[in-house]
């Protein structure tokens, strides 16, 4: 096991990089950034058309109730720390590797990455964690605007699932452009407080040529009254590689001055 503490940058060297067959160093940069961005930014896969089904209370007021319930979400979860495993397997390559980090959002929203722990091939953790990790910083700073709003998506109510003993309403989620980012799928709301509890779908459009198709499932669980990530799980089809998994475990959730610290210590670095 290889292990050491500190933040992204020095695991993501392109000096590391590893050529494979077929496929030049530029294109698997860019192939992996794709992969690393589109994990970053997902919720999950589609499971067929909806069904005709009456909502309990009007979608659009079901919507807004979700839109509330999200933004509370983020406020919490700001100033938090996550405990993860990063499991990643190029299966076609027969490579594998397993990152135990500690993940801070600051109360500005800022994310960084403490790593505590790594086995397996560099390649894996050069090529595919580490630039998911790194998409997750960047789409943190930077913004997005592929939110799950009614601005990108329409919303139809499905029916109702059970979800760990609990209510959940099922929205079938579609964009309302083809945009690198947007997905086609499911979502879940716990029925008492309206936080996601499940996320599906598979993306409509890929930012490279070399990217055939990407699709995940996210799941979370209600902790004092929010939802907190517990676990992703994500595949995507890359040509000349095969397939890319990518899959996490959320280990714990706290909330503390924890985050803080290290953060402030991982900027003086």
């Amino acid at each position: 096991m290889a292990k050491g503490t500190g933040t992204l940058g020095k695991y993501a060297d392109p000096r590391q990089l590893a050529v494979w067959p077929h496929v030049d160093r530029r294109s698997l940069l860019r192939i992996f950034a794709s992969v690393g961005v589109m994990t970053a930014l997902s919720l999950s896969l589609a499971f067929g058309d909806p069904g005709p089904s009456r909502a309990p209370v009007p979608e659009e007021e079901m919507v807004g109730h979700y839109l509330d319930a999200t933004q509370a979400q983020q406020d919490t979860m700001r100033g938090g720390s996550v405990e993860m495993d990063i499991d990643a397997t190029l299966p076609k390559l027969q490579k594998q590797g397993k990152l135990h980090a500690l993940k801070n959002i600051t109360k500005l929203g800022k994310i960084t990455f403490h790593v505590l722990g790594f086995t397996g091939d560099n390649t894996v953790k050069t090529e595919v964690i580490a630039r998911y990790l790194k998409a997750e910083i960047d789409a943190a700073q930077t913004g997005s605007d592929v939110a799950v709003t009614p601005e990108n998506y329409k919303f139809k109510y499905k029916g109702t699932e059970d979800f760990h003993g609990r209510t959940a309403y099922v929205l079938h989620v579609s964009p309302r452009h083809k945009k690198v980012g947007l997905f086609k799928g499911e979502l879940w709301l716990d029925a008492q407080t309206y936080m996601p509890v499940r996320e599906s779908g598979s993306f409509v459009k890929t930012p490279s040529m070399f990217l055939k198709k990407m699709q995940f499932v996210r799941e979370y669980a209600l902790q004092d009254g929010v939802s907190v990530p517990q676990r992703l799980e994500s595949k995507a089809e890359v040509r000349f590689i095969g397939p890319v998994e990518l899959n996490i475990n959320y280990l714990r959730y706290s909330k503390d001055d924890q985050a803080e610290t290290t953060a402030a210590a991982s900027d003086q670095q």
